[in-house]
């Protein structure tokens, strides 16, 4: 039996759903949204202010508010509680490093710009083909 979700969740439509079908999967788990703030590349221009900030996490934290708020939002939609977490790095390394606590992962299949998919790679494939727990990946 399921016990606890990790959702990873960006600002992607596919991020929404795969939080959304959690909920109605795994009826009676605890769900924990994870937002991760990718950290600083030459390619990643909000990443890119974060670098520069006194207070690094509460910068990030700030960052993902707007994400979790949305998290938020659709599990008041679903009569549901969640936890949330704000990690910082590289999405999929982030999300393995804390899928070993759960007893699943559920993914939206891809998420973010185009040009993010390109350039930081798809974060659900690396999930789906490395995580230690069973994933979901929902379109």
């Amino acid at each position: 039996m399921i016990e606890s979700v990790l959702v990873p969740m960006d600002d992607s439509e596919m991020a929404e759903r795969a939080l959304a079908f959690a909920f109605e999967a795994h009826p009676d788990a605890e769900v924990t949204v994870l937002n991760v703030v990718g950290e600083p590349s030459t390619m990643m221009g909000q990443a890119m202010s974060l670098a520069i900030e006194d207070d690094i996490k509460a910068a990030a934290e700030e960052h993902a508010e707007g994400v979790l708020d949305r998290a938020r939002a659709i599990a008041d939609d679903h009569a549901r509680d969640i936890s949330t977490e704000v990690a910082w790095g590289r999405p999929s390394k982030a999300i393995l490093n804390r899928a070993d606590e759960y007893d699943t992962v559920v993914v939206g299949s891809h998420g973010g710009s185009i040009a993010d998919r390109l350039l930081v790679g798809n974060v659900a494939e690396t999930i789906f083909r490395r995580s230690p727990v069973p994933v979901t990946v929902v379109r």
